[in-house]
């Protein structure tokens, strides 16, 4: 275990530029960032080559308990990263928050090296045999966000290491120190040079989507990025896994009790302050229920306190970054003047240091509405009211998005009606945005593709192979 003050000393850089990243709760300076270049690039991708064919040849079980004393260092080092990651994100300690996400970062090392992958019979009819494996793709390249910046960089590099792969990562510009303390981590258990953080601008995540030596991008970021990912991995035919924007939707049946249900809704929706790709960012409620939905709803979010990630009464913190404060800022204030009724919040302290915007709750708001539309990706949630479930459906569906959604009903079995009509990679009943290692997940439509988590995940990192005879 290192303190913390040890551990943001390793990931401090000794010479070169540097940037300094700023807490957004109070503007502070947390520490400085390496400004790495295409050249630093280029010598992590050669030395991941060079180290991945050895981790390969270790075979399943050497690397699964490689995995698992990973698992182990980033427990013992938990506070230390969860204490880091409050700073630069922002996420409290409490909460489904900073503690929370560096557990599920050993949660996510021990499943992936304890999920069994055997070779599969195809076929045996006495006559012929096949079977099918899956090999090592090489060196895979991770490029990860900024609002979970230490789960999701295990998400990728997890499987990818279970897979025999090398990785090289490349995390956001807003949370890089996060994912260096975390890969310093993790590099007490694994061969040098197998994995690298690269803490590069535009230019390096460029030169590593399109590089000739990587065999797969693993990326999770906006749309209009992963489109780009796309275009620059056709000349080599990289394999892509791509979880992108969603705007997921969650349908309140009129059986459902408001009371019962209205603190997973606020969970759904406010988890990370509402930054998550998969939590719930339109709401649709019968109008039988509607006026109690929202009040419940509001009682709920009311009592839910926002602040300073190292305040341990906080489950609530600030918007990463102020371009996100100014987006989710710009969609209230044209709710409003739209008529759309404010429950909750929508009205920020001016003179308040940090990237706090209020818990904001939108009533009476129509489908069309921007913050309907567009993807908020902040704390605040609108509220629709419908009719018929079909008309419900038909709004949850209208969108070029489809990453996860909800139904929320007392009628497991009627819930489930509805979720098969929904288009979206997952569809949770009475809950939202419950992501479990054990379970595939993946985006519809323009929210990506590809798999990850459990055997489909692993399956994923990997170059199938038939072996006929």
């Amino acid at each position: 275990m290192e303190t913390y003050d040890a551990l943001l000393a390793a990931i401090t850089p000794a010479s070169g530029e540097t940037r300094t990243i700023f807490d957004p709760a109070t503007g502070q300076p947390v520490g400085e960032a390496p400004v790495h270049t295409v050249q630093d690039l280029e010598a992590a991708i050669a030395a991941a080559a060079a180290a991945q064919p050895a981790w390969a040849a270790l075979g399943h079980d050497a690397r699964s308990a490689a995995l698992l004393k990973a698992a182990d260092a980033v427990e013992r080092s938990a506070e230390e990263l969860a204490r880091l990651l409050s700073r630069e994100q922002g996420k409290p300690l409490n909460g489904p928050n900073a503690r929370f996400e560096v557990g599920a970062c050993a949660a996510w090392l021990r499943v992936a090296a304890g999920t069994p992958l055997d070779p599969e019979t195809v076929v045996d009819d006495g006559e012929t045999r096949a079977e099918l494996h899956y090999r090592p793709i090489g060196v895979v390249g991770a490029i990860g966000p900024w609002n979970w910046p230490m789960m999701i960089t295990v998400w990728q590099l997890a499987p990818a290491l279970r897979m025999g792969n090398a990785v090289v990562i490349k995390p956001s510009e807003y949370t890089p120190l996060s994912v260096l303390a975390l890969v310093e981590i993790l590099n007490q258990e694994l061969p040098e040079g197998l994995l690298t953080a690269v803490a590069g601008g535009r230019d390096v995540g460029e030169a590593l989507a399109g590089h000739p030596a990587i065999g797969k991008i693993m990326f999770t970021g906006s749309t209009a990025t992963g489109k780009a990912i796309i275009r620059s991995s056709a000349d080599t035919v990289k394999r892509l896994t791509l979880e992108l924007g969603g705007n997921d939707a969650g349908i309140v049946l009129p059986d459902a009790d408001p009371r019962a249900i209205a603190e997973g809704l606020f969970w759904g929706a406010f988890i990370n302050t509402g930054q998550t790709c998969a939590a719930l960012k339109r709401l649709y409620v019968h109008d039988a229920i509607y006026d109690a939905v929202c009040e419940e709803l509001t009682n709920v979010a009311a009592a839910m306190p926002m602040g300073n990630g190292l305040d341990e009464a906080n489950v609530l913190g600030p918007l990463q970054n102020r371009q996100q404060f100014d987006i989710v800022a710009a969609l209230v204030d044209a709710a409003r003047e739209s008529g759309a009724r404010i429950l909750l919040g929508g009205n920020p302290e001016s003179d308040q240091p940090g990237n706090f915007y209020p818990t904001t709750l939108v009533a009476d708001i129509a489908n069309s509405n921007p913050l309907v539309a567009e993807e908020q990706f902040g704390p605040a949630l609108p509220i629709i009211r419908y009719r018929s479930v079909d008309e419900a459906v038909a709004m949850a569906n209208a969108l070029d998005v489809g990453l996860g959604a909800s139904v929320w009903s007392s009628d497991p079995a009627e819930a489930r009606k509805v979720a098969a009509r929904l288009e979206a990679g997952t569809v949770w009943i009475n809950k939202h945005g419950a992501v479990d290692p054990r379970i595939p997940f993946g985006g519809a439509k323009q929210s990506g593709y590809g798999l990850e988590f459990g055997v489909e995940g692993l399956k994923a990192l990997g170059v199938p192979q038939v072996i006929n005879g």
